[in-house]
């Protein structure tokens, strides 16, 4: 029995955007989350900071004028 070298083009390729740490080696699945999921907390940080009222009152929850 003998085998017969397999050509270059049949082997899969490595997808390029494949993310690195920073020792070069492919992130985890888990530390991908955990990076997606502080970039959300920033973000909804962010726009929860923008929806502030600028007078310092709180804002009714149901939008109208608690008077």
């Amino acid at each position: 029995m003998t085998q017969e070298a397999v050509p270059d083009e049949t082997v899969p390729a490595q997808p390029a955007a494949r993310q690195q740490g920073e020792a070069g080696e492919p992130k985890g699945l888990l530390q991908q989350m955990e990076e997606l999921m502080a970039a959300l907390n920033a973000d909804l940080s962010q726009l929860d900071a923008d929806l502030q009222p600028r007078d310092g009152r709180p804002a009714s929850v149901d939008g109208g004028d608690a008077r």
